[in-house]
């Protein structure tokens, strides 16, 4: 889909585990985040009520519920305004090559504006404001000081409240951000001195680019995020869309991609400092719940489910590139098996040519990061829970270094493919194809009107047949062979990910959420048993590579065989109360 990236020259990150003390985990310094982030084109003199600058999202509107509100009324002539941005990181060598690139010398406006801005960033020393979603920041600008309170959406990392006020000093005003905190947190907050966490010195370099589809501010920073006696350089570029189609900024990014190494993510500044602070690797979540309207349009509910496994792959990304946190690829995995169900689910519109080349970069990318999880698995709960069962039989520490090893390998071939041009261009061209709703384009004439058809009819549809696939499979489930629960496994996880998408359409009803209970405890059962056949796949031959482990290899497969008659009783009583839960989607629990 996209031109190969150039290779980026990094060291990995799982052979610098600390990243401080001036080095920190080099793929911190070619990150890139994308979020709406807002700032006000006009700002309260010191001292006076801060300036509310409104959520606007990248993709929709959020409520203000979703966001912190102020509980007094605005000042009058207060500004608000509404910003989109994607921030691409780069290496520090290459800065220069990407502001002399030709989609920036052939559309800048001008030379365009350099500032020097220096950036506090405040909590208490329990860190209850990022604990609650927030950032408190103080921010100089030649003779201007301006704090900075922002908030993240509960269901949307791209969006964010902010709002701004000037100040006499780099030195916070809490009365002026008390409004923005919310009620639970202000004693918390009152009670304890603000401490500064870290600081950020940087050096931007902003200039316009007019493209036919839209307008783009461009700003190149570079400088340093400081900790106590830890650093961290920043070298980055954010794309703010001023005017025309939304979409242009991953225009740009993906012209800039042409020019040298980017990276996206969804790491700001705030997240990489305090993770600096503290010493910790990058957080890995899980994808947030959707939340679809009844009546929503099926174009506009594909719309969502796309943005909302986007959202968790750009989440997972910082993690799994990190190495340090297992999590990181095993959420990216799990951000990429959404993305491919969300897919597939959209080839029962018509025909898709476009979707056949995004899922097939989905499973080249999932398969790099296989292996790395299914050590992970392995040294990280099977082999510690079995060695400490067993612990007369010997084999075992050898069995650990030869894990290690392979672990450290798989490791390497992840971060090959996250660092490579494929994968930067395959995640910032997948942005644009969602917030263009590329899919129209690819849909035949005589589809095209299925799109604004109810979504609630469509999932009807696809969550029985699915349903009944699944109830299919598992025909005579006590004489089922190794091969067909593995068969009814991934029946089982599809319907998972379509309920996930789709069960949101028919509320929160009661019926919805024993069903998601029993399909899950039914998915976690049958994955069982395909951790066994993994664990069995990952140590054939190693025995023969390491005769100290055979021992110990052995009494792994006996120990899972074993374990593998446990779970059957287990497996079955799942599925008894799997098959025994009540359709959300039918007419009968749409009635209660």
């Amino acid at each position: 889909m996209s031109p190969e990236m150039l290779k980026r020259d990094a060291t990995s990150a799982r052979k610098n585990p600390n990243g401080l003390e001036g080095s920190p985990v080099p793929q911190d310094n070619k990150r890139a985040a994308q979020s709406a982030v807002f700032s006000s084109q006009q700002l309260a003199e010191p001292g006076a009520a801060p300036t509310l600058i409104e959520d606007v999202a990248l993709h929709e509107a959020p409520s203000r519920s979703e966001t912190a509100t102020p509980e007094r009324p605005l000042p009058n002539g207060a500004a608000h305004a509404g910003e989109i941005e994607l921030k691409l990181l780069v290496d520090a060598d290459r800065m220069a090559h990407f502001n002399a690139a030709p989609i920036i010398a052939a559309n800048a406006r001008n030379r365009g504006a350099r500032k020097h801005l220096k950036s506090v960033y405040y909590d208490t020393p329990e860190r209850a404001l990022r604990r609650g979603g927030l950032s408190l920041r103080v921010r100089q600008s030649g003779a201007r000081f301006v704090q900075t309170v922002k908030t993240e959406a509960a269901d949307d990392p791209l969006r964010r409240g902010e709002w701004e006020a000037s100040v006499r000093s780099l030195a916070p005003d809490l009365t002026l951000a008390m409004p923005f905190i919310p009620a639970k947190l202000r004693d918390e907050v009152e009670s304890q001195p603000l401490e500064a966490v870290f600081t950020a010195d940087i050096h931007r370099h902003a200039r316009i680019i007019d493209l036919p589809s839209g307008t783009v501010e461009v700003a190149f920073d570079q400088g340093i995020l400081k900790a106590g006696d830890r650093s961290m350089p920043v070298s980055e570029i954010e794309l703010e869309f001023k005017s025309g189609s939304a979409s242009t900024i991953y225009e740009v990014a993906l012209r800039l991609a042409e020019h040298g190494a980017v990276t996206p993510s969804i790491r700001s500044k705030s997240a990489r400092g305090f993770d600096l602070a503290a010493g910790t690797p990058p957080q890995a979540r899980r994808p947030r719940k959707l939340r679809l309207d009844t009546s929503v349009a099926l174009d506009d509910a594909f719309a969502t489910i796309l943005r909302s496994c986007f959202h968790h792959l750009l989440q997972s990304l910082p993690a799994a590139e990190d190495g340090r946190n297992p999590e990181g690829v095993h959420q990216l995995r799990v951000s990429l098996r959404r993305l491919r169900s969300a897919l597939d689910l959209m080839r029962s519109v018509g025909s898709l040519s476009n979707l056949d080349a995004l899922r097939s970069e989905v499973k080249w990318l999932a398969q790099s990061l296989s292996a790395a999880r299914d050590w992970d698995v392995f040294q990280l709960q099977t082999l510690p829970a079995i060695a400490e069962a067993c612990p007369s039989v010997a084999g075992f520490d050898a069995l650990e270094q030869v894990a290690a090893r392979r672990q450290s390998d798989a490791y390497r071939t992840a971060h090959q493919a996250l660092d490579g041009r494929r994968c930067a261009n395959f995640v910032i061209g997948l942005g644009g194809w969602i917030e263009a709703r590329g899919w129209r384009n690819d849909v035949v004439a005589e589809d095209l009107g299925r799109l604004a058809e109810p979504a609630v009819s469509f999932a009807e549809r696809i969550l029985s047949a699915q349903h009944a696939k699944v109830l299919k499979r598992g025909r005579r489930f006590k004489l089922l062979e190794a091969e067909e629960l593995h068969r009814l496994r991934l029946a089982t996880k599809r319907l998972r990910y379509l309920s996930e998408f789709l069960l949101p359409l028919f509320e929160d009803r009661k019926s919805a959420r024993r069903f998601s209970r029993r399909l899950a405890d039914l998915q976690e059962e049958l994955g069982a048993f395909n951790d066994m056949a993994i664990t069995a796949s990952l140590l054939d031959g190693v025995a023969a590579e390491t005769p100290d482990s055979g021992t110990a290899v052995a009494a792994i497969a006996g120990w899972q065989a074993r374990a593998s008659i446990g779970v059957a009783p287990s497996l079955r009583s799942a599925w008894r109360d799997f098959t025994a839960a009540r359709v959300p989607w039918s007419r009968q629990a749409r009635q209660d």
